[in-house]
């Protein structure tokens, strides 16, 4: 399966890492490239807690244009 990620950089420097179609699926890294694998860790433990606790794996997500 594959998901979006959302990288951005906290105000220390630390790269962190979220998937948004996965509540409360976050990581982090030194790098970009370390929070990238972490996430993707991330994000299979987080489907393997879903699926055994009977949850959906994932939100719908969708892309909204705002205007301004």
């Amino acid at each position: 399966m594959k998901f979006n990620v959302i990288l951005d950089r906290d105000e220390d420097g630390v790269w962190v890492a979220q998937c948004p179609s996965i509540p409360g699926c976050v990581s982090q890294g030194k790098t970009r490239d370390e929070a990238i694998a972490n996430i993707r860790e991330a994000i299979a433990l987080c489907l393997e807690v879903r699926a055994e606790k009977g949850l959906p794996l994932t939100v719908e997500t969708r892309q909204v244009e705002a205007i301004t």
